[in-house]
């Protein structure tokens, strides 16, 4: 067969050489370029053996790395037993085919047999994607962003292209006979028709995920958790509202946006939610497909970024977030003079000698940022206060007057505000006293059978 068999994209229980080629504009850490790939690899289960790095102006065409260091890469990876050789680049199919056929001469694999696998980043944030999913909706947006992964890269990635034979002395039997076609065709049109299944079931996900945020954001305020991944997120989720939510020291723990009910003070409630972490050049197609998991975050009234301070690469951390935000609608703004989202900072990890070493340079930065411990609780207090102080600025004391008789309305009032108080005026018509967010207050003044007599916002 022309080409090397590669259905296996997994890199679980395997031998990995990490490779990186720092580019003028590229976004990985100086002090550390590999760490973070190197903590991705561990996740998906790999044992990373070796690494190489290399500086180049721009990539070379037919290895990305060139075809010295390709060999370089070759002698390492056998060297080691290596399986599976991880880029922290992006790489064409063409690339993918040419490495593994250097790598693979220089290992001696006989050819049509499997020998070391090359992936680039997005293929392996996809392959660890893939083990986290648990939800049904997960599970479609990660087979959606693999099969939009997948299509461009057929050519490279399967080795029964050879053509079906046809006419005489060509196959034999029904479904044989006619013009034939590659089985790159065959793959092609079902992965296509994959493609347009998974969005269509998505789609459907989305409209309805976006209904119910929206319908939730209209009766609640709600406050969103966003951060880099293994940042604290689920930890602060479960801290919050003891909602028993899987956390770990782990890239990707969760996939699973979950909303729980959050007590603030003085009987205050919000709905608070735990997102998806982000992470570093994000595959595109991942933050497509996964929209829909992201909606809490652009309906959300206020988000809560939490930042692992103590990460050595925090800085990098907080502008990839800050850019994920951006691309999906929600652009965080720290400050109310400024457009975009309310957004509140969380230095987190302060627990640790390095959080509380670095907590208070971010607080220069961010004056109004808040040191916390997702772990310990340590500034809890102070996040429960500046939290209440949002919402309370946000919500308003309603007087108003509606007649008894509208069951409809006053099921309404009952459902989406927090009444404080009744009185019956007389047989027919009802003052209530209750506190409301903005937008309920608007849906009440375009009803013409509420008579609104007092509106106030609550010290």
């Amino acid at each position: 067969m022309a080409e090397l068999k590669r259905t296996d994209m997994s890199v679980k229980q395997e031998k990995a050489v990490l490779v990186g080629v720092i580019l003028p504009k590229s976004t990985a850490d100086p002090r550390d370029p590999l760490g973070e790939l190197g903590s991705l690899a561990k996740t998906a289960g790999a044992k990373v053996v070796g690494q190489i790095l290399q500086k180049r102006q721009r990539p070379d065409a037919g290895t990305y790395i060139g075809s010295g260091k390709a060999e370089e890469i070759a002698q390492l990876a056998i060297a080691h037993d290596a399986d599976v050789v991880v880029f922290d680049n992006d790489l064409s199919p063409a690339q993918i085919g040419s490495l593994e056929k250097i790598i693979n001469e220089h290992a001696g694999t006989p050819r049509g047999q499997e020998g070391i696998k090359v992936l680039d980043r997005s293929e392996l944030i996809l392959d660890i994607f893939a083990t986290r999913a648990r939800t049904h909706e997960a599970k479609l947006q990660v087979e959606l962003a693999q099969m939009e992964y997948t299509y461009p890269r057929l050519m490279k990635m399967w080795g029964h292209l050879e053509r079906i034979q046809s006419g005489a002395g060509g196959g034999i039997g029904i479904g044989t006979r006619g013009p034939g076609e590659t089985q790159l065709e065959t793959d092609r049109r079902i992965v296509r028709k994959r493609i347009s299944d998974l969005k269509a079931e998505i789609s459907k996900i989305q409209q309805r995920k976006t209904r119910l945020v929206a319908e939730r954001t209209r009766q609640h305020m709600t406050v969103c958790i966003v951060g880099y991944t293994n940042a604290g997120k689920s930890t602060l989720f479960n801290t919050l509202t003891a909602a028993g939510t899987y956390a770990d020291n782990k890239l990707f723990a969760t996939l699973d946006t979950k909303t729980r009910a959050w007590k603030l003070e003085r009987g205050t409630e919000v709905m608070l939610s735990d997102t998806v972490g982000f992470v570093r050049d994000l595959p595109h197609g991942l933050v497509a497909s996964f929209k829909a998991t992201l909606e809490e975050a652009v309906h959300a009234d206020l988000l809560l970024h939490v930042l692992d301070v103590g990460h050595p690469h925090a800085q990098q951390q907080f502008d990839s977030v800050h850019k994920v935000l951006k691309e999906i609608g929600a652009k965080p703004s720290a400050r109310s003079d400024q457009e975009g989202k309310p957004d509140l900072l969380l230095l987190n990890k302060t627990d640790t000698a390095e959080g509380e070493e670095n907590a208070p340079f971010w607080r220069t930065l961010h004056p109004d940022a808040i040191p916390i411990s997702a772990k310990t609780g340590k500034g809890m207090d102070r996040l429960h206060e500046a939290v209440y102080q949002f919402v309370r600025g946000q919500q308003l004391d309603v007087t108003l007057e509606a007649d008894v008789t509208n069951g409809r309305l006053l099921a309404f009032i009952e459902s989406h505000t927090r009444v404080k108080s009744k009185e019956f005026l007389d047989g027919s018509r009802v003052q209530i006293q209750a506190v409301m967010g903005k937008q309920t207050l608007a849906d009440l003044q375009r009803n013409d059978q509420v008579e609104l007599k007092k509106v106030v916002s609550p010290k």
